[in-house]
């Protein structure tokens, strides 16, 4: 469920005294291991982390407007979320993630990027601030780029241009 909400502070204050205790204790890790490089704000109607314009001013490929989305906390209609986008198309990553989470013997509910619960104490918070930490934003960045590649502008000289085919006329019929 997208907020209304405008700053983090009344994204927290609009939820269920047990939600933001829970967003709240998640939110605290991310900052504790979050590079100073990264921000965090309202994004996408979510708590948002994210590579400010001012640090890459190309920002999100989907809607340049927007910052670069690192992570966000959510609080959906059945379920919490934080979403690791640190995760998402890095089979490396994902694999340490999924591994160190095992370690602690809770269960897993995850997406792409995406991993769910229902109360804190799903949550293996020393992973979540570990995965934070293992993505510098130059490394972040260095990686989105080698992936989301701006379209190469097509120069006219280029340009093929096809000649239009022409129409056959329909047989004419044969008399007997």
């Amino acid at each position: 469920m997208q907020s209304k909400a405008t700053t983090v502070d009344q994204y927290l204050s609009s939820l269920p005294e047990d939600r933001r205790a829970a967003l709240s204790a998640v939110r605290d890790v991310i900052l504790e291991n979050l590079d100073k490089r990264y921000a965090e704000g309202i994004q996408y109607g979510m708590i948002g982390y994210y590579v400010p314009h001012e640090v890459f001013p190309a920002g999100y490929h989907c809607d340049p407007k927007q910052p670069l989305p690192f992570a966000s906390l959510a609080s959906q209609k059945s379920h919490m979320a934080v979403y690791l986008m640190c995760l998402y198309g890095q089979p490396e990553q994902e694999k340490w993630f999924r591994e160190a989470w095992a370690k602690t013997g809770k269960k897993l509910d995850m997406g792409k990027s995406c991993v769910r619960f229902k109360k804190l104490e799903d949550v293996a918070l020393d992973v979540i601030g570990e995965a934070i930490r293992r993505v510098p934003a130059k490394a972040y960045i260095e990686h989105y780029e080698s992936v989301i590649r701006p379209p190469e502008k097509k120069k006219a000289s280029a340009t093929v241009k096809s000649k239009p085919v022409a129409k056959k006329k329909p047989a004419a019929k044969k008399r007997a």
